[in-house]
This record gives C-alpha cells, sequence and structure tokens, in this order.
C-alpha cells in the first residue's frame, strides 16, 4: 500500500528531501535567498500587468495576489518536477530494491517546506499593509493538508503514466497554464462571470485558493460546504493515484 511504503522509507525521505532542497540553489550567487525572491518577482510582474496596465480596481491587490500565489506555485512545481521523478531516480529503481514511490513523494514534501518558507515572507506584506487577520488563521493548516493530499495523487498519477507515456511532460507544462489563468489566483472569484462562476466550484484550486484570501485577505472563514466535498474528490484522487502508481510501478524498470 501506498501510505505503508512511504512510512516505512520515511527517513529516506526526509533525507533526499533535505538533499533535494540544498542542491536546489547550488552554486547560485544568493542560494537560499531564492526561496523567497522568486514567488516575490513573479508577484511583481503580475502586480505590474493587472494593478498598474490593466488597472484592478482592488485594495491591497499585491497581498490578495500572494495569497493564492504562493500555494500554486507548491501546487505546480510539485507536478513539474514530479512528472518526472521516476525516470530522474531509474538508476536507483533498477539497482537496488528502493520503492519507487519515495521519488514523487519527495518532491511533493521539498515543495511543501519551499512554501511553508515563504509565508513569513507573506505574512510581511499582510503586517505591511495592514490586513486583519483573526480566528480563521486557525483553519489555515486544513487548506494545506487538503491541498496535499490532493498534489501528492496527481502527482503519483503523473509520474507512473510519464514514464511509459513520455508526452506527457511537455503536455502538463501547457495544462498548467491554463489552469493557473482560469482558477481565481489572479483575480477574486466575483470577477468570474456569474453563468460560468458555478463551474469554478469543481475546480479544487478555486477552492484552495478562495479559502487561503478568505482566511488571510478577507479575515473570514471557508466556505466549508465546499471544503468538505473537495476533501473527499482529494481523497478519491489520492485513491486513484496509489491504484494507477501500483499497476504501472512493476514495469517501471523495463520502462526506463
Amino acid at each position: 500500500m501506498f501510505v505503508k511504503e512511504l512510512y516505512r522509507y520515511r527517513q529516506l525521505i526526509w533525507s533526499l528531501v533535505i538533499r533535494d532542497l540544498k542542491a536546489r540553489y547550488r552554486g547560485s550567487l544568493l542560494g537560499f535567498i531564492w526561496t523567497f525572491l522568486n514567488p516575490l518577482l513573479l508577484m511583481l510582474v503580475y502586480v505590474l500587468v493587472f494593478l498598474v496596465y490593466m488597472r484592478i480596481e482592488m485594495e491591497n491587490y499585491a497581498v490578495f495576489l500572494f495569497c493564492g500565489l504562493i500555494p500554486w506555485i507548491w501546487f505546480s512545481s510539485s507536478l513539474m518536477e514530479g512528472v518526472n521523478s521516476v525516470i530522474a531516480g531509474g538508476s536507483l529503481i533498477t539497482r537496488s530494491m528502493l520503492s519507487p514511490e519515495v521519488f514523487p513523494t519527495v518532491k511533493v514534501v521539498s515543495n511543501l517546506i519551499n512554501f511553508l518558507l515563504s509565508l513569513p515572507l507573506l505574512f510581511f506584506f499582510i503586517i505591511l499593509f495592514k490586513i486583519e487577520v483573526g480566528s480563521p488563521l486557525l483553519a489555515f493548516p486544513i487548506v494545506i493538508l487538503v491541498q496535499l493530499i490532493f498534489t501528492m495523487g496527481l502527482v503519483a498519477i503523473v509520474s507512473a503514466l510519464n514514464v511509459r507515456f513520455r508526452d506527457l511532460q511537455h503536455i502538463l507544462g501547457i495544462f498548467l497554464t491554463l489552469w493557473f489563468f482560469i482558477s481565481p489566483i489572479l483575480y477574486p472569484l466575483s470577477a468570474i462571470p456569474e453563468e460560468f462562476r458555478v463551474y469554478s466550484m469543481f475546480n479544487p484550486i478555486a477552492i484552495f485558493s478562495t479559502a487561503y484570501q478568505d482566511i488571510l485577505f478577507y479575515n473570514r472563514m471557508f466556505d466549508l460546504k465546499g471544503m468538505s466535498a473537495v476533501l473527499v474528490f482529494c481523497i478519491a484522487i489520492y485513491i486513484i493515484g496509489t491504484i494507477v502508481f501500483n499497476r504501472y510501478k512493476e514495469s517501471f524498470a523495463e520502462e526506463i
């Protein structure tokens, strides 16, 4: 079982996560500082485009944008790095008894830690712009946990399928770009035309983004009914991910 294997290799996973984090900016002049610079520079680009050029009417738009942007970076980076993780770890899979579940998990966890390390920068802006934060913040870990389940399931699926269908890693980048722009990250949910707004409830990223915005920007509790529904969906995706991964992992050594 997927969870059983991950627990069995938990120490190895943690060691590989530490190695991955250290190697991420190895050789760069600023090193660890890029953990903060990457989302900050990306935020500045979008603020310039949407606040200055397109003139979106929203007070403290930079903070609003950042609330949804850094969780998206965690999600998209996990998928883009995870899709090729089994192939990248092919030598270890073929030469040892190491469980292949380790490799996509390492990518998700390392990007999760990168996300958590970016949170102080977000809270700095919240304090700087005097955004009120209250008791809804207690529910913040719940949203992170649900997103983690969803991300783990999707990464398990794409990493397994990409071993056999190598075009997937190229298609995924295009798909993620589309997914980003149809999700209420750059704009509030209210900006979506009412006739199309109902479809956003079928988009887990829309649920996550609005939940982060509700907690950190609007200081209110997210939609519990919507989050409960997406939790069930995310658990289903995780179960499907384990099934797909277990279905293909026996042939990984041959395919790689």
